[in-house]
């Protein structure tokens, strides 16, 4: 029982570092060095960028055969590889090839704005899934919808998310059409993770903030509720007191 609680700290820096390795190999480093590699080799520009493209594509698809099932942000990065290669291949244009990172991007951010008409926005349901639903903790995490601060807090998170991507979407477009391929393919490879890392943290910070906000609201109600109930209390005794206490 002691030891249940380390083990399990353990185990969950170790998926975190075995999931920043993957995205290290997979997602930046390895294109990146790829891409120099088949550019030595003499491939051409397109050629280097579609092969190159290849193992963000090896890692989701792994993803998906190892949990068995559809992810939807890996369908979109393989959506993404897929149009950028056939338009890069049809049209012998490299700079087709680099902007096929902005197709998912911006379909993200669309779902995201989108998704505050349905019932739960679309980072409430990303959220819930990587807790897992059927867990106790995810059950808590559910149960949580009730309250105003909580909805609000996630359509907040959800407008954030949307309109950041679109506007990353159309910052990576502006890139590789002004600057040169192994500058636009370097920061479409750094630029989404960036991006990401720096959602999670306002995320964190805005719950933390809108926690205490909560805090101090329920300190604050309790504190109003106590005189009014002091108020019968005070009634009660005074009507218990002898006839000359009102004189």
């Amino acid at each position: 029982m002691t030891n249940s609680a380390p083990q399990a700290a353990q185990t969950r820096n170790r998926s975190r570092l075995r999931s920043a390795a993957k995205i290290v190999v997979f997602d930046i480093a390895g294109p990146l060095a790829a891409y120099q590699l088949l550019r030595s080799a003499g491939l051409s520009t397109v050629s280097a960028l579609v092969l190159s493209g290849v193992l963000p594509g090896v890692a989701v698809l792994s993803g998906l055969i190892r949990r068995h099932r559809v992810d939807a942000v890996g369908a979109l990065v393989l959506a993404g590889i897929a149009v950028g290669t056939i338009l890069g291949l049809v049209s012998g244009n490299p700079r087709l090839v680099l902007v096929e990172g902005s197709v998912p991007t911006a379909v993200f951010g669309v779902l995201c704005l989108a998704s505050l008409w349905s019932r739960r926005p679309l980072i409430y349901r990303f959220a819930l899934e990587f807790i897992g639903q059927d867990t106790p903790r995810g059950r808590e995490f559910e149960s949580l919808w009730q309250y105003y601060g909580f909805r609000h807090a996630f359509r907040l998170f959800t407008v954030v998310w949307g309109v950041t991507y679109l506007a990353e979407a159309a910052a990576r477009v502006v890139i590789v059409e002004t600057t040169s391929t192994g500058t636009a393919l370097t920061v479409s490879k750094i630029m989404p993770f960036a991006v990401g890392a720096v959602l999670a943290c306002w995320m964190t910070l805005y719950g933390r903030h809108a926690r205490r906000q909560g805090e101090r609201q329920a300190v604050a109600a309790q504190a109003a509720a106590q005189p009014a109930a002091a108020q019968p209390a005070a009634a009660q005794a005074a009507a218990a007191q002898p006839g000359w206490c009102a004189r």
